[in-house]
């Protein structure tokens, strides 16, 4: 029985070589069914993210379980790519250690940014996919629907998903969400094309954010940004009538000097009517003049207020680390005794059906020799036979699941089935 992982993340790999080995859903697809083709006897599931890809396979015989080198091969042909280019990146974790990796990943400790609840979502789409492609079976269904449990312990049992250390996330989930109670109602303006701005958006649109418009000095690239979120994109010169309708901005320009001054926004929020205004300035240098924030209903909070906000949940999610870690490593410690437990039981049950028909045939030997028995001395034979076989047994059957519990059962396995010849 082996089951491995075969991949790379943001720990181990830059985003250069993770960009030419991810997978779209419909790669994603085909890259199961060429698995299927090439290891028939091995399932398979694959996780591809903007931080993560990662093939894990298992099978029952260890030897239908394609090798790492198997799998970089099959990886780099697939996106067209030698191997030598990609075999430092992806790393290779076998048995107990791909299962406390898939549990960690999938309880997002391994993350970028720990805590963030989407890959505990691309966890289960990639295993759900497997599924449906008929790649998924007993090794990879237990392994995988257990990690989905510990995920949802993991969440459940400590904070760590509560605690957001990213600017963009705690600029929506610890800021935004104190000053509006629901987003789906809400106009963005986004200020500038810059990446933290861009994820922001997004996380504002996981919110319900359906309106947004994005001003750049540079119309195309307002033009771009708008195609990829949605939005709609206004001339630069429309900036003051943007902000004058909108209810959150998002600023990131490169601007040398502010963008707003607070004499240029006395006009706007004359306009506005008083109506709340949440404003982040992700920017450096900063694109409002700080005294807009002094007008009546005028949210403004710069990057320096974002990042105390993430250092101090930063502070308090480490301390919930060690209780997360630690059911892990139960969950895992539970998960490998039943796998290894697993393993013994169709030896166990052969040596078992070996000693029955050994005895089943010395029992008629012995009554086509004895002659006529009553009933009662015949039980008396049968139930002899019966203690004879079970403490012979029991002492290499008792040892055989002492090893399963310590996870280490292989080795006394394989010599069972020598020493009383059984088969496969």
């Amino acid at each position: 029985m082996k089951l491995q992982m075969v991949g790379c993340s943001h720990h181990n790999a830059s985003v250069e070589v993770r960009e030419r080995l991810a997978f779209s859903p419909e790669q994603a697809l085909a890259a199961l069914a060429q698995l299927r083709t090439q290891f028939p006897d091995t399932e398979s599931v694959l996780i591809s993210t903007c931080n993560r890809v990662e093939v894990y396979t298992a099978a029952e015989a260890p030897a239908t379980c394609p090798t790492r080198h198997q799998v970089v091969d099959f990886l780099a042909e697939f996106h067209g790519l030698e191997p030598g280019e990609v075999l430092d990146a992806l790393l290779e974790r076998s048995g107990e250690h791909a299962i406390r990796h898939l549990f960690t990943v999938a309880s997002s400790l391994d993350s970028m940014v720990v805590g963030e609840a989407q890959i505990l979502g691309q966890v289960k789409q990639a295993y759900e996919m497997a599924r449906e492609a008929d790649n998924a079976g007993p090794l990879t269904n237990a392994a995988f629907q257990t990690a989905l449990r510990v995920a949802k312990c993991v969440a459940s049992e400590t904070t760590i998903n509560e605690r957001r250390v990213s600017i963009p996330s705690v600029a929506v989930a610890d800021f935004a969400s104190q000053i509006f109670e629901r987003f789906d109602d809400k106009k963005v303006l986004i200020i500038g094309a810059g990446e933290m701005g861009e994820e922001t958006l997004r996380y504002l649109m996981d919110e319900g954010v359906r309106e947004i418009t994005v001003a750049n000095r540079s119309l195309e690239r307002a033009h771009s940004l708008a195609a990829r979120v949605g939005g709609v994109p206004r001339p630069w010169e429309d900036l003051s009538d943007a902000m004058v309708e909108a209810d959150l901005v998002i600023s990131t320009t490169g601007a040398s000097e502010p963008v707003v001054t607070s004499s240029e926004f006395q006009q706007i929020h004359h306009s506005r009517n008083q109506r709340p205004l949440f404003v982040l300035d992700l920017a450096v240098p900063r694109d409002f003049e700080p005294a807009v924030g002094d007008f009546l209903g005028v949210y403004l909070y710069s990057i320096d207020d974002l990042e105390k906000a993430c250092e101090a949940n930063r502070r308090a999610r480490q301390k919930e680390w060690p209780k997360a870690e630690r059911i892990i490593e139960a969950e895992t410690a539970r998960f490998m005794a039943d796998l290894h437990h697993r393993a013994t039981g169709p030896t166990i049950r052969r040596l078992k059906a070996q000693a029955d028909q050994l005895k089943e045939d010395e029992l008629t030997r012995l009554y086509n020799k004895l002659g006529e028995l009553d009933e009662r001395a015949r039980a008396e034979v049968e139930r002899s036979f019966d203690r004879l076989i079970n403490k012979l047994l029991h002492p290499p059957l008792e040892s055989l699941r002492d090893e399963a519990q310590s996870g280490s059962p292989h080795g006394l396995l394989d010599a069972l089935k020598r020493l009383f010849q059984l088969k496969d």
